[in-house]
């Protein structure tokens, strides 16, 4: 008897099974791992309450079942409206979020009597507050997927959110100190009980325009002029976006004092300018430029005063914070010590004195976290964050359109760059800023606006991984010649 061998498989039935793969879309895996989130939520509220209380009350587990309904409901949300999203996004950023809101709660148990700290109500204090920001944000970030079901979509507003981040950034410097200002920088709207911090959501509108601008004008800032030390460096006409946004980021360094928010609008133009033309230039010229307008501002604060006085001081405070460890340095101080009383493992959640630290809930919830899990739980947190910017890096690289990958990269990118902004103030590697730790940080316009980014990456990434219809690719080519490349990948021209 003859058998007859089974023929290898044709290069087009490889490609249905590769697309048979790509097609899975990893909801239950991201349902799994948003439980097992909520668990080690619930178990950290325990830890508190054992130490604070010396027990374990039977409602213990109520923030973290509060938090896991608000998450359960934009997970189905997902699963309908994006379901190739990437199923790590979701469980990585409600975990930061859960352990936000439950250290919160812990310093409201901290601050409350003896007598009353069972009984605290779970909407109650700090943490109630911040607890009622998740689900207003989780619903907006909700909304922005049903709105935007192809993130190519929002390139057709492109000027307009340009034009729009310019003013959300611009208007604190001219309001009002009485309205604008805290711990001496200029970065909120204070209209009675209700603040804004505008920057937080100009970051999200400019990156926008950023990757609709390069996407057209990559070719031109691509071009090199001269070869230096191994280096192509770019033409001196083209460098006016760059002197452009470089001009907008000192001002705001010195009117609106504040180093993180400039480094952070820079820092994001220049990356997306690298991604999408690769020249490694852009990013040498981009250093020189922030670091020497930072010097300058340094050495006029010194000599000049006036608008410069107080980015000087800071520069001062973080050179040496224990020359008034008592006064001017004793924010930093005082995170410091918190990260040195901390060791490895910490004192465990509840057995620290958060309470001593100026504005643990804000700008040092990082250092309040790092004196009570030690150096191994804020490695931990810090690995929880590199996984967020690896997968956005990851839907960047795979999306097919130049839009989507300078858009998801740009976002990841300033992510990761917040986090360093913020760590490295409140461990002395850089002066203090005024930015909040993504997710962790009380208020919420900071968790509304990176709520809002995540729904973006979560919308690139479902573009990204969602397999081409039959004819698909060949209908993202634009007539008249081939698609795009950028980085060797072949993507569609977006044009609204």
């Amino acid at each position: 008897m003859t058998v007859a061998a089974t023929p290898a498989p044709s290069p087009a039935t490889a490609g249905e099974q590769s697309g048979v793969r790509l097609a899975r879309s990893r909801r239950n895996a991201e349902l799994s791992l948003l439980l097992l989130a909520m668990v080690l939520v619930a178990a950290y509220g325990a830890t508190v309450e054992a130490n604070l209380l010396d027990t374990v009350t039977a409602d213990f587990w109520m923030p973290a079942a509060a938090l896991g309904a608000v998450f359960l409901g934009l997970h189905l949300v997902i699963r309908f409206l994006a379901p190739f999203a990437d199923p790590a996004l979701l469980p990585a950023v409600a975990l930061l979020n859960g352990l936000g809101v439950g250290f919160l709660r812990r310093i409201d148990l901290g601050e409350a009597p003896v007598a009353d700290r069972e009984n605290l109500a779970i909407f109650a204090g700090i943490g109630g507050r911040q607890l009622a920001w998740t689900l207003g944000a989780v619903i907006l970030a909700a909304g922005l997927l049903a709105i935007m079901r192809d993130h190519r979509s929002i390139s057709r507003y492109a000027y307009t959110l340009g034009l729009a981040g310019i003013v959300l950034v611009m208007l604190p410097a001219v309001l009002p100190a009485s309205i604008s200002e805290r711990n001496g920088a200029k970065l909120w709207i204070d209209l009675g009980a209700f603040s804004i911090q505008p920057g937080e959501f100009a970051k999200l509108a400019l990156l926008v325009f950023f990757a609709y601008y390069l996407v057209r004008k990559r070719e031109v800032l691509s071009l090199a002029s001269r070869r230096f030390l191994g280096v192509d460096f770019p033409r001196g006409r083209d460098l006016g976006p760059v002197i452009g946004v470089w001009l907008v980021s000192l001002l705001v360094l010195v009117f609106e004092k504040d180093l993180g928010t400039s480094l952070l609008y820079f820092g994001m133009f220049v990356v997306t300018l690298y991604i999408a033309t690769e020249r490694v230039s852009w990013l040498l010229i981009g250093l020189v430029l922030f670091f020497g307008g930072a010097y300058l501002a340094y050495v006029l604060g010194s000599t000049v005063g006036g608008p410069f006085a107080n980015f000087y001081l800071r520069a001062e405070i973080w050179l040496d914070p224990f020359a008034d460890p008592t006064d001017k340095g004793y924010q930093l101080v005082q995170g410091l010590l918190a990260l040195g009383t901390g060791g490895l493992f910490g004192a465990g959640p509840g057995g620290g004195q958060p309470d001593i630290l100026p504005e643990v809930q804000n700008d040092f919830i990082f250092a309040g976290i790092g004196e009570e899990l030690g150096l191994f739980g804020l490695s931990a947190l810090l690995v929880v964050y590199l996984l967020i910017v690896e997968r956005g890096l990851r839907a960047a690289l795979a999306v097919r359109d130049s839009f989507g990958k300078l858009l998801a990269g740009g976002l990841a990118f300033t992510l990761g760059l917040q986090v360093f902004v913020i760590v490295g103030g409140i461990s002395k590697l850089i002066p203090l800023t005024g930015q909040t730790t993504p997710f962790l940080s009380a208020g919420g316009s900071s968790l509304m606006a990176n709520w809002l980014l995540i729904a973006v990456l979560l919308r690139v990434s479902d573009g990204a991984r969602r397999p081409l219809a039959g004819g698909a690719a060949k209908a993202a080519r634009p007539a008249g010649g081939p698609p795009e490349q950028i980085h060797g990948a072949p993507t569609e021209v977006i044009k609204p």
